[in-house]
């Protein structure tokens, strides 16, 4: 049942904002499932990649995606998925959950501001 509320969360996280893997569904697995971060992260991409594909399926009935700029995007950012994952893999996971912590802080406050 809270999987399926972690789950529910992400999605209208993702339908609202254009968030959820990392905002909602890693902190939520870490805390309400004990699983590593590291774990959380991979099972959280996995995730957020059907709700990425169906928000923005959605998204795009209503006439809000603009196809060329999103691959413009999606592209160049592979190669920050390789160089972050890698960095993951080698950096003990206090000091990811701290980066972590201080970017969800920054976000929140640049969005009050």
């Amino acid at each position: 049942m809270r999987l399926a509320l972690v789950a529910t969360v992400a999605g209208a996280f993702s339908g609202l904002f254009g968030v959820g893997g990392g905002t909602v569904i890693v902190p939520l697995l870490i805390i309400w499932f004990a699983y590593e971060p590291r774990v959380a992260t991979g099972t959280s991409l996995l995730a957020i990649a059907v709700i990425a594909t169906f928000a923005a399926s959605t998204h795009g009935a209503y006439g809000s995606v603009d196809v060329a700029k999103g691959v413009l995007i999606g592209l160049p950012a592979i190669a920050g998925v390789v160089a972050g994952t890698w960095l993951q893999q080698r950096v003990p996971q206090r000091v990811i959950a701290g980066i972590f912590a201080l970017v969800l802080v920054a976000s929140a406050i640049s969005l009050v501001v």
